[in-house]
């Protein structure tokens, strides 16, 4: 799962104070449920993006679940799903975790950059959407003021149900 967040404020690296992690360095944080890395492709005082890409391990979670998975009932089917590809509650906790100080406004060594407007645009790789597309997801983002950009993708253009 890749997030990105980009912003042409001047100075852009200044984005780096805004989520408490260091343009010029990767970071990598331990999850339950996997790793999360920071790191910053592009960085210059025009134009900064960092980068939160998700490594969820399909194999641990399904051996760490209560019990894991036994001789009998045992099935690769329980090994191979799109968790470690798409968006779901696993962003949402490393999001948390990693960028908390951020999401809660906060920037010690730049407090008025915390309070200020900046431009940001959001990129989230893959988004599972069943039961009501895109325009579910409309109706979840516009109101709030967010301009959306959806691609879809068929899973199988065999089988697209």
């Amino acid at each position: 799962m890749l997030l990105t967040v980009t912003t042409t404020h001047a100075p852009a690296t200044d984005l780096g104070y805004l989520l408490y992690k260091n343009p010029a360095r990767v970071q990598t944080f331990e999850l339950t449920f996997g790793k999360a890395h920071v790191f910053y492709p592009e960085a210059t005082a025009e134009r900064c993006t960092a980068a939160l890409l998700l490594d969820v391990d399909p194999v641990g979670l399904v051996r760490n679940r209560r019990g894991g998975p036994s001789g009998e009932g045992f099935s690769l089917e329980q090994y191979v799903n799109d968790r470690p590809y798409v968006a779901s509650s696993f962003m949402s906790v490393a999001l948390s975790q990693v960028f908390g100080s951020a999401i809660a406004g906060n920037s010690r060594e730049r407090p008025e950059l915390a309070r200020t407007s900046i431009p940001l645009v959001i990129r989230l790789a893959v988004l599972p959407c069943r039961g009501g597309g895109e325009p579910f997801v409309r109706k979840l983002f516009e109101p709030l003021g967010y301009e959306l950009s959806i691609t879809p993708h068929a899973l199988d253009e065999h089988f697209a149900e």
